[in-house]
Protein backbone atom coordinates (compact mmCIF):
# COMPACT_ATOMS: atom_id res chain seq x y z
CA UNK A 1 0.00 0.00 0.00
CA UNK A 2 1.73 3.33 -1.01
CA UNK A 3 1.73 5.81 1.73
CA UNK A 4 0.74 9.60 0.88
CA UNK A 5 2.12 12.29 2.42
CA UNK A 6 -0.31 15.42 4.10
CA UNK A 7 1.32 18.39 2.88
CA UNK A 8 2.38 19.32 6.34
CA UNK A 9 3.99 16.16 6.66
CA UNK A 10 5.95 17.32 3.17
CA UNK A 11 9.61 18.75 3.82
CA UNK A 12 9.39 23.01 2.94
CA UNK A 13 10.62 23.51 -0.48
CA UNK A 14 14.06 25.23 -1.03
CA UNK A 15 14.41 28.76 -1.84
CA UNK A 16 14.30 28.81 -5.71
CA UNK A 17 14.34 32.18 -7.87
CA UNK A 18 11.68 33.39 -10.02
CA UNK A 19 13.36 31.56 -12.81
CA UNK A 20 14.11 28.19 -10.93
CA UNK A 21 10.35 27.91 -9.80
CA UNK A 22 9.35 28.38 -13.83
CA UNK A 23 11.67 25.89 -14.38
CA UNK A 24 10.73 23.27 -12.01
CA UNK A 25 6.87 23.97 -12.36
CA UNK A 26 7.30 24.06 -16.15
CA UNK A 27 9.18 20.62 -16.52
CA UNK A 28 6.88 19.04 -14.05
CA UNK A 29 3.50 20.43 -16.10
CA UNK A 30 5.83 18.84 -19.22
CA UNK A 31 6.29 15.62 -18.05
CA UNK A 32 2.50 14.95 -16.70
CA UNK A 33 2.05 15.72 -20.70
CA UNK A 34 4.42 13.25 -21.39
CA UNK A 35 2.48 10.94 -19.24
CA UNK A 36 -0.63 11.58 -21.35
CA UNK A 37 1.12 11.28 -24.49
CA UNK A 38 2.84 7.73 -23.49
CA UNK A 39 1.30 5.14 -25.72
CA UNK A 40 2.21 2.36 -23.39
CA UNK A 41 -0.15 3.75 -20.45
CA UNK A 42 -2.69 6.18 -23.20
CA UNK A 43 -6.36 5.15 -23.13
CA UNK A 44 -7.56 7.53 -26.82
CA UNK A 45 -5.76 9.14 -29.78
CA UNK A 46 -7.82 12.22 -28.44
CA UNK A 47 -6.20 12.39 -25.37
CA UNK A 48 -2.79 12.32 -26.13
CA UNK A 49 -3.45 14.78 -28.74
CA UNK A 50 -4.30 17.51 -26.35
CA UNK A 51 -1.66 16.61 -24.55
CA UNK A 52 0.93 16.77 -27.46
CA UNK A 53 -0.47 20.15 -28.25
CA UNK A 54 0.00 21.57 -24.43
CA UNK A 55 3.17 20.41 -24.96
CA UNK A 56 4.25 23.18 -27.45
CA UNK A 57 3.05 25.80 -25.20
CA UNK A 58 4.90 24.50 -22.33
CA UNK A 59 8.46 23.85 -24.15
CA UNK A 60 8.34 27.34 -24.90
CA UNK A 61 7.71 28.85 -21.43
CA UNK A 62 10.75 26.25 -20.28
CA UNK A 63 12.70 27.78 -22.89
CA UNK A 64 12.18 31.35 -22.01
CA UNK A 65 12.34 30.63 -17.83
CA UNK A 66 15.83 28.90 -18.87
CA UNK A 67 16.99 32.01 -21.46
CA UNK A 68 15.89 34.02 -18.70
CA UNK A 69 18.21 32.39 -16.30
CA UNK A 70 20.79 32.55 -18.73
CA UNK A 71 20.56 36.43 -19.41
CA UNK A 72 20.94 37.08 -16.09
CA UNK A 73 23.88 35.17 -15.68
CA UNK A 74 22.78 32.46 -13.88
CA UNK A 75 24.66 30.06 -16.00
CA UNK A 76 24.42 26.73 -13.45
CA UNK A 77 21.61 24.99 -12.77
CA UNK A 78 21.78 23.34 -8.98
CA UNK A 79 20.91 20.44 -8.98
CA UNK A 80 20.76 19.65 -5.57
CA UNK A 81 18.15 22.33 -4.88
CA UNK A 82 16.50 21.41 -7.77
CA UNK A 83 15.96 17.61 -7.17
CA UNK A 84 14.77 18.52 -3.62
CA UNK A 85 12.04 20.74 -5.15
CA UNK A 86 11.44 18.10 -7.83
CA UNK A 87 10.99 15.32 -4.71
CA UNK A 88 8.87 17.73 -2.93
CA UNK A 89 6.60 18.52 -5.85
CA UNK A 90 6.54 14.15 -6.63
CA UNK A 91 8.38 14.59 -9.23
CA UNK A 92 9.73 11.04 -8.82
CA UNK A 93 6.44 9.31 -9.61
CA UNK A 94 5.15 12.18 -12.48
CA UNK A 95 8.81 11.14 -14.34
CA UNK A 96 7.57 7.44 -13.65
CA UNK A 97 4.70 8.20 -16.32
CA UNK A 98 6.80 8.58 -18.89
CA UNK A 99 8.03 5.03 -19.28
CA UNK A 100 6.42 1.75 -19.91
CA UNK A 101 4.12 0.69 -17.07
CA UNK A 102 6.09 -2.66 -14.74
CA UNK A 103 5.99 -6.11 -16.70
CA UNK A 104 2.86 -7.97 -15.46
CA UNK A 105 4.56 -9.72 -12.42
CA UNK A 106 6.78 -7.33 -11.60
CA UNK A 107 8.11 -6.82 -7.82
CA UNK A 108 8.31 -2.91 -7.25
CA UNK A 109 11.26 -1.31 -7.48
CA UNK A 110 13.09 -1.60 -4.07
CA UNK A 111 11.02 -5.00 -2.99
CA UNK A 112 13.56 -7.65 -2.10
CA UNK A 113 10.95 -10.26 -1.54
Amino acid sequence: MASHQRPSDLPPLPALTRAEGDVVDTYLEALDLMGRINPARGRDTYRSLRAAQGLVSKAVRLRDALTLMHERGENELHAATLERALRVLDGERRAGLVGPPPAPGARPEGDTG
